[in-house]
């Protein structure tokens, strides 16, 4: 719209003059006593003027009428019935086809209409006109400038008029109705200014078309320019205020969407608004449980200025409240209630009005959380959730009755996927555990978590007992204890998620059982190694071992092996009650094994209750897979044994048990390949058992007759290691029977050496070769040389046919080993040197050999040799 014109006034020239763009207009100043007659006589020609074809001569015309109408010397009376008579005219202006001319005209209307005494006389023309260009389902107005111009116009009227507008409340509702919705938003804007001015001029009438400006503004509501929205969002406020109180719901929903929005003067318009009608709304009472979670949502408002704002309208609602109830309160004024040990730290207590509003608005209010809590829109449970933290803390021990509805959405809400909706809930639940009386939020807990274990049972379980006074709950934390070391529940599941939570009710009971832990601390163990029998992470297991600390501290231990050993023996009976029954997949050996490997020096004590385990559980007659897994535990324990299972020196005296009902029997050949790993984990126990230096020399041979058998047939196995094992077991065995093998179990063993050179691995071949050397030492005087001559003279043959060996280091093994043995019989050696000498292509090694049998004192042709 063009800018108003300027209006000069000349003392010495006696005229007016009026600026436009198309020139300059003089006309003769009127004096103080003009007529209106008068004036109009002087105005005809200007009339005449907007009846023209031409658009320049309509301009002029409007020109000098806005001339005439601006002259300071016209009396107000004047003035009035010269705009009421010219006032048609200027509105048929309106719809000239020139956009100028009806620029002009607005003009003119406006600063006519601001300088008249009486402006209400000129609604009954002016308010029609207004409605025919504003108030129709389609644009009349193409320009967005003049519709602009034509809602200020309409803001004047009602700021000039106030009051008097009422008899044209149905027009002004037509037309916000359409200028609310406008495509330009200057004008949704001061559409809503005029709104709002117009319902504060006229409440007792207002009520009755309010309903009709709220399809419109909630239309606008989401508006793509923040200001729009803030201006709908005010109007909304006040038309609701001034209006009927019944159009509340209609705007709810769309004020609760607001308070996501991405612009702080949004959400600060919407709290403003709330507030307001929780103050000053007619009907507020019947409203409360539908507003209050609008304002208390926005105590979580990330910008700290709503949120204090929030808090003040809140204080100001609880007070006007308390003021209006004091009669209801009287008793809860004069009788101050405190608010008890376990109230959260640092956190203002809500006064008197306010936490009675929520104690009578509860029960509305959780059924609408429960609801929105579990909402696909992740923003929507996370204002679900903060509320619903906000309510408890306000509601205190009025929780008590709402129980069954809180925990069962807690449920839910804990299960989320995002991370705020969970950490609020584990808020409110932390309150419930300072208001509530544990036996009554345990008796909901623990029976649904009887029912169908899950992760967010055990959450909210954990966060109830960390907010409990240490004093309430201590009496109750056996019955959780013993719960929850259930196979029911400890067992529940193997998934990450279940067994963390399990773990932080195992931190919140040793948090609040304090110096007492010692009633608990078996129960706990169970649960603790559970949850290390579940293979998971490392993380999962460096929070475990945390946790054991933990709970060795307040009972005043040291380490985790003083725990285990407080309660080893109890820990042995519970998983030894159902080891006749285990299976590769059975919890209870998962936590035997973590027993047995985490205990230490603690598993040496607690020897008679592991042997009988082990016994029943490695007979050849379970389960093979399982027979292999603790076979692998047993390896383990045996390679450091001196730190476990001989740290007191015990060992010794199950020497017999050990090696008779549990490696021997698993050394027999059988068919397929876990039974073939089983021999070579129990081959690798042999070996472990050995190296350990736990066994005398003489307790190895008590015990050799036993196992050599055994361990000959497992040289021919299709694992390397279980033949290389059999190899060096066979070694250590010969080296500690101290020359007291007999000549025939002698002669059983070397056949089976001698064809462990023929294996596919060097080192197997190599290990085969030192027992040998071990063999020819075992060799007394009661071997006989003549009656034992083809044994010796079959060895002698074997070893020289791996004197050409292309590995040198093979050579090198193999005539260490004959150097051994010629001692045995050397002239039987130098004939079998002889009857392959074609053979060979080694000279150096048979003059190596030429010379160990010469410093024997045995004599050979050279070329022999």
């Amino acid at each position: 719209m063009a800018a108003n014109p300027v209006a000069e006034r000349s003392e010495a020239m006696g005229v007016t003059q009026v600026s436009d763009n198309q020139g300059t207009v003089e006309a003769p100043q009127a004096g103080e006593g003009r007529a209106p007659t008068e004036v109009l006589q002087t105005l005809a020609r200007h009339l005449n003027c907007l009846q023209d074809d031409n658009k320049a001569t309509r301009r002029r015309g409007l020109c000098g009428l806005r001339q005439a109408l601006l002259d300071p010397g016209l009396s107000g009376a004047t003035l009035q019935e010269v705009f009421s008579s010219l006032l048609a005219s200027l509105l048929r202006c309106l719809t000239d086809p020139a956009e100028s001319c009806r620029e002009l005209s607005l003009e003119v209307l406006t600063e006519g209409l601001r300088c008249l005494p009486k402006p209400q006389q000129t609604l009954p023309y002016l308010m029609p006109a207004l409605q025919q260009r504003l108030g129709q389902p389609t644009l009349v107005e193409p320009s967005e400038e003049l519709r602009l111009g034509l809602v200020q116009l309409l803001s004047l009227t009602v700021e000039l008029c106030g009051a008097r507008l009422a008899p044209y409340l149905d027009e002004m509702v037509r037309i916000l109705q359409r200028t609310i919705v406008d495509p330009f938003p200057e004008v949704k804007k001061e559409s809503c200014k005029c709104a709002s001015s117009y319902a504060k001029s006229i409440p007792e009438h207002f009520h009755m078309q309010s309903e009709s400006l709220i399809k419109p503004l909630m239309q606008t509501i989401s508006h793509q320019h923040s200001k729009v929205r803030v201006a709908v969002i005010q109007t909304t406020g006040i038309v609701i205020q001034y209006g009927n109180g019944k159009s509340v719901d209609d705007v709810l929903s769309h004020l609760a969407q607001r308070l996501f929005d991405d612009s702080p003067q949004v959400r600060q318009a919407v709290m403003h608004v709330v507030g307001n009608w929780l103050l000053e709304l007619r009907d507020r009472y019947s409203y409360f449980h539908k507003l209050i979670p609008l304002l208390l949502s926005c105590f979580s408002d990330e910008m700290p200025d709503i949120r204090q704002l929030a808090a003040n309208y809140w204080e100001k609602i609880g007070l006007k409240w308390q003021q209006e109830n004091e009669e209801d309160l009287k008793d809860k004024l004069d009788f101050y209630s405190s608010p008890g040990p376990c109230y959260p730290e640092g956190v203002n207590r809500p006064q008197l009005g306010c936490r009675e509003l929520i104690h009578r608005n509860l029960f509305k209010i959780l059924p609408a959380i429960s609801h929105d809590i579990t909402d696909w829109v992740v923003g929507t449970r996370i204002k679900a959730a903060q509320l619903l933290a906000v309510l408890l803390l306000h509601a205190e021990d009025h929780i008590t009755q709402h129980m069954e509805l809180i925990l069962s959405t807690l449920y839910q809400a804990c299960s989320d996927e995002e991370s705020q909706v969970v950490n609020n809930c584990v808020k409110s639940a932390e309150l419930i555990g300072a208001f509530v009386n544990p036996e009554v939020f345990l008796r909901l807990i623990m029976s649904a978590l009887q029912k169908s274990p899950m992760p967010s049972h055990l959450m909210v379980l954990a966060a109830v007992i960390r907010g409990s006074s240490g004093q309430m709950i201590k009496p109750h934390l056996i019955n959780i204890a013993n719960v929850l070391s259930k196979p029911e529940i400890c067992q529940g599941s193997e998934k990450v998620v279940y067994l963390e939570q399990l773990l932080c009710c195992m931190l919140s009971m040793i948090k609040a059982s304090g110096e007492n832990c010692s009633e608990i601390s078996l129960q706990l163990m169970k649960v603790l190694v559970t949850i290390l029998a579940v293979p998971t992470g490392e993380d999962l297991f460096n929070k475990v071992e945390a946790t054991m600390r933990s709970l060795a501290e307040v009972q005043g231990l040291a380490t985790i092996q003083d725990l285990y050993r407080q309660h080893m023996d109890q820990l042995m009976e519970w998983v030894a009650s159902t080891h006749e029954h285990w299976t590769n997949f059975s919890v209870e050996r998962l936590q035997f094994e973590i027993i047995v490997a985490q205990s230490g020096p603690v598993i040496g004590e607690a020897l008679h209750h592991l042997m009988p385990i082990l016994k029943v559980c490695l007979h050849p007659t379970r389960e093979p897979q399982m027979r292999l897994k603790i076979f692998t535990v047993l390896s383990k324990l045996l390679l450091n044994a001196n730190k476990t299972v001989n740290s007191r020196g015990q060992f010794q005296l199950y020497l017999e048990t050990m090696v008779q009902d549990i490696l021997v029997p698993n050394l027999q050949w059988h068919a397929g390949r876990t039974s073939a790993a089983i021999r070579t984990t129990a081959v690798s126990c042999l070996w472990a058992l050995l190296q350990s230096e736990v066994l005398s020399s003489q307790q190895i041979l008590h015990v050799q007759d036993m196992l050599m058998p055994q361990v000959i047939t497992t040289l021919d196995e299709d694992s390397k290691m279980t033949r290389l094992l059999s190899c060096r077991i066979i070694n250590t065995l010969l080296k500690n029977s101290g020359n007291q093998f007999d000549p025939d179990r002698l002669n059983k063993i070397y056949p089976e050496l001698l064809k462990r050179l023929d294996d596919a691995s060097d080192e197997v071949r190599v290990a085969a070769l030192k027992a040998l050397i071990t063999w020819f030492k075992s060799i007394t005087d009661d071997y006989e040389r003549t009656t034992f001559k083809g044994h010796i003279e079959f060895l002698y043959q074997g070893l020289l046919v791996h004197l050409d060996d292309p590995d040198s280091s093979i050579q090198g093994a193999v005539l260490e080993t004959l150097k051994e043995g010629s001692a045995i019989y050397p002239a039987l050696l130098v004939q079998e040197i002889e009857a392959v000498k074609h053979k060979h292509r080694t000279p150096a090694y048979c003059d190596q050999l030429q010379q160990h049998t010469q410093s024997l004192g045995i004599t050979a042709d050279p070329s022999v040799l």
